[in-house]
């Protein structure tokens, strides 16, 4: 992930870059960490690639450096057909691989291992659910958490069979402990069908326990670009128009699309990417300073740097908007498939794994610079 911010001073056009190079730290801060209500995580979508790659990753993180509850506990819901064991040797093996695990070693997996189990099932059955509230019923008998967390970390169009389902067997709420359910971008296919998911959730789930999350905005150089700009001197009295000519935004893919066919055939770059990641990116990039700095402030102002885009025509979408695919070719040495000759993907998919936009913003600060 990179940001790029080309700044022009009064002499000369484009003198100055500011790039953000998004990096892991280099150690884990030696200060103690809060730790957090013991629950039990309910990943729905447990086999899947965000799991394995993300998800179990950011949890032995946590663990490692003491911020887990003792009584946390994850139970995983996929189709795949797997036993527990299998479940924590395949997660185990991601994790070693992963970028986003902090010092991997076998006895800290060890130990975190034992806090996983895995459930077969299929979460557009409604039949499955009582088998599930019965299963988490005999966990908390054995002594776990009687806090539940749902993370629905799956296809947009699944989102709404699995809250009703959760619904149907009064899994939204709990009389000893806490009930919050996590939603994972990207939160719909557009207007329409976002606007269904979110009457479906309300009718089920509280608000207040409801998580609508954007990953990226976890990532270190994400959370520190409002202090970038509003605690430093040097750059906030330039960042506008009359300094800066343009601001790139670029994310880049260092895979394919692996074993995401199913995913990526229904979402594509610009749901998975522009519409949430990289847009959260340009709010951050481009608020004005928030009142506080607060869920509800910072949201405010993010939702007027949105009002402020300016609408695109037919014809400026054509020419501001660029859509592709990977073809096959060769990295590090190795030869690599298209992503019409992946697994699972049509051979005439039209899925962009690329899309590119530039944007305007039409304010006082932002007005002919392009995004």
């Amino acid at each position: 992930m990179r940001f790029e911010i080309h700044i022009a001073n009064i002499y000369r056009q484009k003198i100055m870059s500011a790039i953000i190079q998004a990096s892991p730290l280099e150690k884990f801060s030696q200060e103690p960490l809060p730790t957090g209500d013991s629950c039990v995580l309910v990943i729905f979508g447990a086999s899947g690639d965000l799991t394995k790659r993300k998800l179990i990753p950011g949890l032995y993180n946590l663990a490692c450096v003491g911020c887990m509850n003792p009584e946390f506990e994850v139970l995983g819901i996929g189709r795949t057909p797997m036993s527990s064991e299998e479940f924590r040797k395949q997660t185990g093996e991601a994790a070693a691989k992963s970028k986003d695990t902090r010092d991997f070693n076998e006895s800290g997996w060890t130990d975190f291992e034992t806090r996983l189990d895995y459930m077969e099932g299929d979460i557009n059955n409604p039949n499955f659910y009582p088998q599930l509230r019965n299963r988490l019923e005999e966990m908390e008998r054995s002594g776990s958490s009687p806090n539940h967390l749902f993370y629905v970390s799956t296809p947009a169009s699944v989102a709404a069979p699995i809250i009703a389902g959760l619904g149907a067997v009064g899994l939204n709420r709990r009389e000893k402990g806490w009930t919050r359910i996590v939603l994972e971008k990207p939160f719909g296919r557009d207007l329409e069908s976002a606007n269904v998911l979110n009457d479906v959730v309300q009718g089920v789930f509280d608000e207040k326990a409801v998580y609508r999350i954007d990953h990226y905005l976890g990532k270190e150089t994400v959370q520190n670009i409002l202090v970038f700009r509003f605690s430093n001197s040097l750059f906030e009295p330039v960042w506008n128009r009359n300094y800066i000519d343009y601001v790139e935004i670029t994310a880049a893919e260092t895979v394919g699309v692996e074993n995401r066919a199913a995913f990526y055939e229904e979402t594509g770059a610009l749901r998975d990417m522009v519409a949430n990641h990289l847009l959260q990116l340009l709010a951050l990039t481009a608020m004005e300073p928030p009142l506080a700095f607060d869920a509800d402030s910072v949201r405010e102002q993010k939702v007027q740097v949105f009002r402020s885009i300016r609408p695109m025509s037919v014809e400026d979408v054509a020419r501001y908007t660029v859509r592709g695919q990977y073809g096959s070719g060769v990295i590090d040495g190795r030869q690599v498939p298209g992503y019409r000759q992946e697994s699972g993907v049509n051979p005439n998919s039209t899925a962009e794994t690329y899309a590119a936009v530039r944007f305007q913003i039409e304010n006082w600060r932002w007005a002919g610079v392009p995004f």
